[in-house]
């Protein structure tokens, strides 16, 4: 068989949701249907990113979204197309965005029983660079009755339904854990414009030789941190692990559940809270992370398990291959005691 044979019987991002969907008697479909909008938004910030400089969607909108970062063109555009994707979609009643300092209700005709936080453009700093970009997302089950609010998006990211990130690379991905210990990664191929099944069941080693964060910051780490990538550069035997940092979340967490390793964004005399966000940043990741394998903490407490106090809430966080953040949190213990 020639290598550019068409492949008749692909596993497409939505069969294979699909197929899941078919072991849930009690399904209804509406997980599906919402995943299926977050997909076209995803495509369309895809088409998006790829003509950018076509377009002249580089450069800044003209202001500064709610956590400080200054708004780009394209940001505007991916909030505004998940927003419009998911409102139409009939399955959602609330929405948590990066680009949003307020929780965005759907109006209630078109209310659904599903929560989505999400970051439409994250690593966006880069992107005049262009450097790889991504898009984040995490879905929850609205648990309440009555009227939607801000209290049904403080869930623990132990509540998530299914979270995911794309990956606006050399190639795009959309990578999906939808519970279960099952994580899979789906490329968009552009000829049918489609996310086919690349990926399959990945696993994050359970130790790697990378670690990830921005040793600019050094000077304002806390002893833990410093005292763990001091043993990374410095073992006492062995070699010491290699250096990587991208400055786009999900490029550098990509590559940490590929190749194992550490990502870290610890908190600083700077961001005593760390500086990603909770919510549409730590949790969805810290899900895949461990849907896959991994680990994901803030030093010693368990992303997931954190009660979180505001949409918007910072937390440190060191993710990734399970014996080497289990060292992470050794180190944090003894530092405490």
């Amino acid at each position: 068989m020639s290598n550019d044979a068409i492949d008749t019987d692909c596993i497409t991002l939505t069969r294979y949701v699909l197929a899941q969907q078919r072991k849930h008697p009690e399904a209804t479909g509406d997980l599906t249907q919402l995943l299926n909008a977050l997909l076209t938004a995803i495509k369309a910030v895809s088409s998006a990113v790829r003509k950018a400089g076509i377009h002249s969607l580089y450069g800044i909108a003209g202001s500064t979204n709610v956590t400080g970062d200054e708004v780009k063109k394209l940001d505007v555009l991916s909030n505004d197309l998940f927003i419009n994707m998911l409102k139409s979609s009939f399955t959602t009643c609330l929405m948590v965005s990066e680009e949003n300092e307020n929780v965005i209700e759907v109006e209630t005709e078109k209310q659904g029983k599903y929560i989505v936080m999400f970051d439409p453009l994250d690593g966006s700093s880069n992107i005049d660079c262009l450097v790889s970009i991504g898009s984040i997302f995490g879905v929850y089950k609205k648990t309440s009755a009555g009227t939607p609010g801000v209290n049904d998006a403080l869930q623990q990211g132990n509540k998530l339904v299914v979270a995911g990130y794309a990956l606006y690379g050399s190639a795009t991905m959309v990578v999906l854990g939808l519970g279960g210990g099952s994580v899979n990664g789906f490329t968009l191929d552009p000829s049918i414009g489609e996310f086919l099944l690349t990926e399959k069941d990945i696993k994050i080693k359970p130790r790697g030789k990378i670690y990830s964060l921005n040793e600019g910051y050094e000077q304002y780490w806390d002893e833990p941190t410093r005292e763990y990538v001091k043993s990374k550069k410095f073992p006492t035997s062995g070699k010491p692990y290699g250096g990587r940092y991208v400055g786009s979340m999900v490029a550098d967490v990509h590559r940490t559940l590929v190749y194992g390793g550490i990502f870290m964004y610890p908190s600083t005399t700077l961001a005593p809270a760390g500086k990603l966000r909770l919510l549409y940043e730590c949790n969805p990741m810290a899900f895949i992370i461990e849907q896959a394998g991994g680990l994901a903490v803030d030093g010693m407490n368990r992303i997931l398990d954190i009660q979180p106090k505001f949409i918007h809430e910072r937390s440190p966080i060191f993710m990734g291959s399970k014996e080497d953040v289990e060292d992470v949190i050794a180190i944090f213990k003894k530092h405490k005691k």
